[in-house]
């Protein structure tokens, strides 16, 4: 026996003799027992229901059926040990309707668990429910169709969570705090602004990044008692394939959940918006509790050597993704979510806890069905067990062809250091910044000879953002950083840094509500803060349209111009030209670029100087503003476009003929010298 004692209880890890002698934790353990069949869990007809189990350290299993989800068993049935550590089990009527657990015995226990494999749920998630998933398809759901993509640079990623969207008391919205709510058109805020799917639409994002809509731990939100006040991100994974209960108009009816999860993202990509799904398969809710657990205790997560669980995400916990049947899991999982509910991309919370081999697998899958389908992560260096070199992280970003990683170096640079909160960054006129403002404008790269470069190999992997559900909000971070500067001027560092974030090769995200300068009133960990430091508050949107009219027009101009999406490293080594610039300015070219842009040479200037300020301009032609007119003061015309054809500037020399460029505060400007 192998008895690990808990504060709560003991964790039976079974009797060796039923696995041929071999312990769940060593290596021989996987060559006997990975089962590769697609058919784990309960596959249901109006026939009959077939049970798949994974429990090889089992010494019996039962499949119990419940007809409701808090009442006594109306059935247990034994299973049969089956290939590969598996337990089957048919039960030849129509089972539509009943809950169901499995119980297993290890050891010396009998633990009650979940179907990992669950599909449908009750409330709180405590038991797996028996249904036909094509019932909950919403009218024309077979004629679904996502906007199109040509290239992840050409997405722009708006992060929301559910409930912000709606609970605002004046958001217009019926169904607050639900995916339906999110369905809504046509609803009005104050003084008419339009608020909710209209918002988000009219910005001209391509992508809404959802937080957690997995179902997540009733410790977090408890789906029986929603009347109360209550609140949540959702990083607490319970069951992995089932919408949360309380995004849902009902959490006691199994199907309501999937039906209106469905209709959300029917209703978004009519509006032509892609989804991506917040996942977190580096850990769970509890490592204890969970079913992965009780039902092959000491697998699916990772230990250090005394058997402790190893807490790089300090969740208490991280799951094994290296092992293969929890990489099996994993892949299943996210397939499952584009198959039955068409998800488009998904975010991997704290991705550098992930093994290089899983990822790249769910990559692989996932181009097998759409390559358009965004893969992106957290590619922070965490410390874990998993050797370094297995770690898909930014250190590693080479090993993981067509995965985003998002980008804190540019973050950094551009606001100051998250964890210092009044530290001053590029915006706010922080000192030496500007090197990794042009490491963020190259997407991370390896630029000018390796003088400027990150972790990225290709623009796709470098996510480029200022702003995201965690820690301070811009708006806060500037406030904290800036004393004795008026809200005016921080409105102007706020403006800088989203045009930073719009016009940076690589792929774009921004924080719902950073478009009208979102607040969590200084709070910097907001994850389960009281709604009204979450919502997002549509009075506040309504007092600031010009700021969302001015992040209409930056992502408009991204659109616009593909000079600003580039595909490929080499791309950008052939098109980017950094220009001179005083200190706390940043200026840029991009030349003859012929993919579609309708400009010849764009100039983008990036200015933290509140002041006047004067540049020479490359000889490329005749400038014309493009955006950011009311900070320039002249503008001379410049050389012809003959002139700028024979000038050394077009080979990368210095200007010539030049024109020059006068302007004053912060904020950006972009000339273009027209075909």
């Amino acid at each position: 026996m192998s008895v690990q004692k808990e504060f709560h209880g003991t964790i039976d890890y079974g009797d060796v003799a039923v696995t041929g002698g071999i312990s769940v934790f060593d290596a021989k353990f996987d060559e006997l027992y990975v089962y590769d069949g697609d058919d784990l869990g309960a596959v249901y007809t109006p026939e009959q229901t077939r049970f798949r189990l994974w429990a090889p350290t089992a010494s019996e299993a039962k499949v119990i059926l419940y007809e409701t989800e808090d009442g006594t068993p109306v059935n247990e049935l034994p299973m049969k040990r089956d290939v590969q550590g598996t337990w089957t089990l048919t039960v030849p009527e129509d089972c539509g309707g009943l809950f169901y657990t499995y119980r297993v015995k290890v050891g010396e226990q009998w633990n009650e668990a979940v179907d990992p494999y669950a599909k449908a749920v009750g409330v709180n998630g405590k038991k797996a429910a028996i249904l036909d998933l094509r019932s909950t398809n919403p009218e024309g759901w077979e004629n679904d169709q996502k906007p199109p993509l040509a290239s992840p640079t050409d997405a722009v990623i708006y992060e929301l969570h559910v409930r912000d969207l709606s609970i605002h008391p004046r958001s217009g919205i019926r169904e607050k705090g639900k995916f339906l709510g999110l369905t809504e058109e046509g609803t009005r805020g104050p003084n008419g602004i339009p608020t909710g799917l209209d918002h988000i639409a009219g910005l001209g994002v391509t992508h809404v990044q959802l937080l957690p809509i997995f179902d997540y731990s009733q410790e977090s939100v408890d789906e029986s008692r929603l009347d109360e006040p209550h609140y949540n991100w959702g990083y607490d994974p319970q069951n992995y394939n089932v919408p949360e209960g309380s995004y849902s108009t009902d959490p006691y009816n199994p199907a309501a959940r999937i039906l209106e999860l469905k209709r959300l993202i029917q209703t978004l990509h009519a509006r032509g918006l892609r989804v991506i799904m917040d996942v977190v398969y580096n850990h769970v809710y509890d490592g204890y509790l969970i079913h992965f657990t009780k039902l092959v205790p000491g697998y699916y997560l990772r230990y250090k050597s005394d058997r402790t669980f190893s807490d790089g995400a300090f969740c208490g916990n991280e799951c094994a993704s290296e092992r293969p049947m929890m990489r099996k899991y994993m892949i299943e999982s996210i397939l499952h979510w584009v198959r039955e509910y068409h998800i488009d991309g998904f975010r991997f919370d704290l991705m550098g806890l992930i093994d290089i081999e899983t990822m790249n697998e769910i990559r692989r899958r996932l181009d097998e069905i759409d390559p358009t389908i965004l893969t992106i992560g957290e590619g922070w260096m965490m410390e874990t067990v998993l050797p370094k070199e297995r770690r898909a992280n930014q250190d590693n970003a080479g090993k993981l062809p067509g995965i985003g990683m998002f980008n804190d170096g540019l973050r950094d640079s551009v606001k100051g250091d998250i964890f210092i909160f009044d530290r001053k960054g590029f915006i706010s006129a922080g000192d030496g910044f500007e090197d990794g403002v042009k490491r963020g404008v190259a997407g991370g790269i390896n630029y000018d000879g390796g003088q400027l470069r990150q972790f990225a190999v290709e623009p796709v992997q470098s996510v480029n953002y200022v702003e995201c559900h965690d820690n301070h909000t811009l708006w806060d971070k500037i406030e904290l950083s800036t004393p004795g500067v008026s809200d005016d001027e921080r409105r102007a560092m706020h403006r800088l840094a989203s045009a930073i974030v719009l016009t940076s090769q690589g792929i774009p995200f921004l924080h719902a509500g950073q478009e009208f300068m979102r607040t969590k009133g200084g709070v910097e960990n907001s994850y389960k803060s009281p709604i009204e430091v979450n919502w997002l508050d549509w009075e506040r949107c309504a007092a600031h349209q010009d700021d969302v009219s001015y992040m209409r027009s930056l992502i408009a101009l991204r659109k616009a111009h593909p000079a600003f999406r580039l595909k490929t490293a080499d791309e950008i080594r052939a098109h980017l030209r950094f220009e001179a610039a005083p200190p706390h300015a940043v200026a840029f070219t991009l030349r003859d670029h012929a993919g579609g842009d309708p400009d010849r040479h764009l100039y983008v200037l990036y200015n933290a100087n509140p002041g006047a300020l004067s540049l020479e301009l490359p000889a490329l032609g005749p400038w014309e503003v493009r955006f950011g007119g009311e900070h320039v003061l002249a503008l001379e015309a410049g050389a012809s476009g003959e002139a700028a054809a024979a000038s050394p500037a077009a080979a990368g020399g210095p200007p010539a003929g030049g024109a020059r460029l006068e302007v004053r505060g912060v904020g950006v400007v972009v000339l273009a010298v027209p075909r």
